[in-house]
């Protein structure tokens, strides 16, 4: 990521190329859905600390999740929360269509996610520590839009974890 997240940290597991690029586009495309829990035991070797009070995969689109019947970000958010037995909440949803970051020039990510993400106003939420899930990081613009959210809401610290990051 060229920017650090708002607050804490952001660490992916594996560079997105060669095999673990073959395995993420399996899980993301192809449905092989069932990958989640051996994706997640990387994530789980990849965290600093454990030290979290939910976990929240990054939301996609209802249209692209009807498309595709799953959002692999809260399958991975889902199977590490039962790995180190912390509870998954989807504390974020999408307010609106982004085009997709991968097909985006990197200057233009930021502005393309800004906004695009609302976290969930509830009390469980005030002061709580987030882990943020998600399978690829390439700028790190979506995650720092839903650190952001969680933030506004008043989360007292948001960390990040992906599998892989691009180069």
């Amino acid at each position: 990521m060229e920017h650090p997240l708002p607050v804490g940290w952001c660490e992916s597991w594996g560079t997105y190329r060669d095999s673990l690029e073959k395995v993420l586009h399996a899980l993301k495309f192809e449905k092989h859905d069932f990958l989640d829990d051996a994706l997640a035991g990387l994530l789980e070797e990849t965290l600093r600390d454990r030290d979290f009070d939910v976990i929240a995969g990054v939301p996609m689109s209802a249209a692209k999740e009807r498309r595709r019947g799953y959002n692999q970000a809260e399958l991975l958010a889902r199977a590490l929360g039962r790995r180190i037995d912390v509870q998954c909440d989807m504390l974020l949803t999408r307010r609106r269509e982004t085009a997709a970051q991968s097909l985006l020039p990197k200057h233009a990510r930021a502005a393309n996610v800004r906004g695009a993400f609302q976290a969930s106003r509830s009390p469980r939420l005030k002061g709580k520590s987030i882990l943020i899930v998600d399978d690829i990081c390439t700028t790190g613009e979506t995650l720092r839009a839903c650190a952001n959210a969680l933030i506004r809401a008043g989360a007292s610290r948001v960390c990040a974890v992906t599998v892989a990051k691009t180069v």
